[in-house]
């Protein structure tokens, strides 16, 4: 299988990826043939713009641009690429890396802030829910059963001899404890302030 060749330049953007947190030890950034399997069977790529193995070429060619595309934000983050290639490569993993980047360098705050709410549910409660900010699509795309559901849950869980989705305050100060640790508290801050 051929691998791309690139110079030091080009690559100072995928070493980045590369050495990220987030990347596994077994990501094969530069063995990308650029096949397109990704492409082929990505949902946000039938349904959008977002082209996977159009994005790792611009990471591939030290493109920094591609961290401000708002096509990336189109990923499903459904590993389907990852299923598929045949180089090992996970257009997904490094997509939520470039996303990461825009994010820390203070951009494209706006396509996550909706997501407050899940971590604030999460530090409450100790269990993330449905952003609020969806709720209205959700309604839209399921009908106002859906909203019935949600707002009528804990009786339908009584009514199946479930009890109520909650967890004992030691493991919800654990979770706040582990998400203050980790900077998920201070990031969720900053995010608001943005």
């Amino acid at each position: 299988m051929r691998t791309l060749k690139l110079d030091e330049d080009s690559s100072k953007l995928a070493n980045e990826v590369i050495g990220d947190l987030k990347a596994s030890p077994s990501l094969e950034l530069f063995k990308c043939i650029q096949c397109g399997m990704c492409a082929s069977l990505c949902p946000g790529a039938r349904y959008s713009d977002y082209n996977p193995r159009e994005m790792v070429k611009r990471v591939l060619d030290g493109d920094e641009s591609v961290v401000f595309d708002d096509d990336i934000w189109n990923c499903f983050y459904c590993y389907t690429c990852h299923s598929v290639c045949p180089a090992n490569n996970s257009a997904s993993v490094v997509n939520q890396i470039l996303r990461q980047k825009a994010i820390n360098e203070g951009e494209k705050i706006e396509k996550i802030s909706s997501f407050l709410t899940y971590g604030d549910s999460f530090r409450d409660i100790g269990i993330g829910s449905i952003p609020s900010a969806f709720f209205d699509i959700l309604v839209s795309d399921f009908g106002s059963d859906w909203l019935d559901l949600k707002i009528n849950l804990d009786g339908v869980r009584k009514d199946l001899g479930l009890g109520p989705v909650t967890l004992p305050d030691d493991s919800i100060e654990e979770i706040n404890e582990i998400l203050n640790i980790t900077g998920f508290t201070k990031r969720m801050e900053k995010i608001r302030r943005s």
